[in-house]
């Protein structure tokens, strides 16, 4: 840290001014937030339900991926490419640490059976996509914000670096760790047959469902709400069994018109495969990994490939290059993207909490794990990376990006996969309802002592 404070030694500001530079963001995104729970309340709703619907959509489909486009493929290279390598490190580690946080507060709190996996989950997987982004825009909106001109283009192009594993993470651990409990179904007609006992309410879909990767509901499945792992990998072998050759006969059969050789490559590799195998192959195929190429993530790796291609990269990217006029109409639309965030996260938040049965001293304890505890480990994480020459030096906004990912409330797509899964959809609702109410403290906290300690000591 001391060389780096070495080669910055103009950075370091008063108290006062850390104040108003750490405050003032978070008071515009606030006043957006207040804006949009004005405008959804349920008594007036001068604008309903719907509107905010579409309108998250447009910032799903096109204002995020505008955004991603403009400043991640403006400032990526291959060089940076490489240098970036910890910003999706730091994601997988600040899971990590919340995993484990949120094992303490399952076995602390001791929530109902059914909500142990759920407990983690909401205390683990922290929001690394749009709240970050806004909160960096809204940082570098002032002119004489402490990172600098480059401030808005580098910090937007470091959040977007890390949404393609926090979203990969989604389709394929939370997936698997937000299937219902085997409790919620019953057995019937000797194994072969899974109802569900709960099934979700007639309720209108909670906003939180569409707030962040509008659709997922679209692309349901017919395991997304069965206890697919339980059925596969449970004690009860004879249903375990059952499902196994259910799922294997179903893709012979799917196969049985273009391929009808018994010594097909297909069914000596069916004879062939142990049965432990045969399950995870079965698992791994009911992961729905194809949807990840949604409009976000396909914007990022266009914004590598041209990024990182200097002919392609000189005729998109530059005031003097000859496709300006478009990314100059792309960045028109991204700037529409933090507005309509903050506007749908206050429609969200104008729903209230639902009914919860999770329980008053698991909530606080997620809340409390998530949004005081965490950004703790984070500080140490960090200051290890820069006593291991991990981060880049002098580079205050890539810090406060990797600080960022430990203080989040907890991902509201996290909603979108309890939906998608048919498990605690009021309760996420909730969940997520009081840690964005909380957050707005925790946040203001947080940022104060990032702002501190990175222009003090970074």
């Amino acid at each position: 840290m001391e060389s780096i404070l070495a080669q910055n030694p103009n950075n370091v500001q008063s108290t006062k001014e850390d104040l108003i530079d750490s405050v003032l963001p978070l008071l515009k995104l606030i006043c957006l937030t207040v804006i949009g729970l004005i405008l959804a309340y349920p008594k007036t709703q001068l604008v309903p339900k719907a509107t905010f619907k579409l309108l998250s959509k447009l910032v799903f489909a096109l204002f995020l991926p505008c955004l991603i486009f403009i400043h991640l493929g403006e400032s990526i290279t291959v060089k940076n490419f490489v240098r970036w390598w910890f910003i999706p490190v730091n994601v997988l580690i600040s899971t990590g640490i919340g995993c484990v946080l949120g094992l303490l507060v399952a076995k602390i709190c001791k929530p109902p059976p059914e909500y142990f996996r759920f407990t983690i989950i909401m205390t683990a997987f922290g929001n690394t996509g749009n709240l970050p982004l806004a909160i960096v825009v809204s940082v570098c909106h002032s002119p004489n914000n402490p990172f600098g001109p480059s401030c808005n283009t580098t910090g937007i192009a470091y959040v977007s670096f890390a949404q393609w594993v926090a979203v990969l993470l989604v389709y394929t651990l939370v997936y698997h760790m937000m299937e219902p409990p085997y409790e919620y179904y019953e057995v019937v007609e000797d194994g072969v047959e899974i109802q569900e006992e709960m099934i979700t309410t007639n309720l209108s879909t909670p906003l939180l469902v569409e707030a962040e990767w509008p659709g997922m509901e679209d692309r349901e499945t017919e395991n997304c709400k069965t206890p697919l792992i339980a059925r596969i990998f449970g004690n009860l072998s004879n249903l375990s069994q059952s499902s196994i050759q259910e799922t294997d006969s179903i893709e012979e059969g799917g196969e049985s018109g273009s391929n009808t050789n018994p010594r097909s490559p297909k069914s000596l590799r069916c004879l062939a495969e142990p049965r432990m195998v045969r399950r995870i192959r079965i698992v791994a195929e009911k992961t729905p990994i194809r949807h990840i190429l949604q409009p976000p993530i396909l914007a990022t790796l266009l914004a590598f490939f041209v990024g990182m291609v200097p002919p392609i990269k000189s005729i998109v990217y530059g005031d003097d290059a000859p496709l300006s006029f478009i990314t100059d109409s792309l960045d028109i639309l991204a700037g529409a993207m933090v507005p309509s965030v903050m506007l749908i996260l206050g429609g969200m938040l104008a729903e209230g909490p639902n009914e919860s049965r999770l329980g008053m001293r698991t909530t606080v304890g997620i809340i409390v794990a998530r949004l005081l505890v965490l950004p703790l480990f984070g500080i140490g994480v960090v200051a290890l990376a820069d006593k291991l020459k991990v981060l880049i030096p002098g580079d205050q906004m890539y810090t406060f990006v990797l600080l960022l990912q430990y203080t989040t409330p907890s991902a509201i797509l996290l909603g979108a996969v309890a939906s998608l899964r048919g498990y605690a959809v009021r309760e996420a609702s909730a969940l997520l309802f009081w840690q964005h109410i909380f957050a707005v403290f925790s946040l203001a906290i947080y940022v104060i002592i990032y702002f501190k300690i990175l222009f003090s000591y970074f």
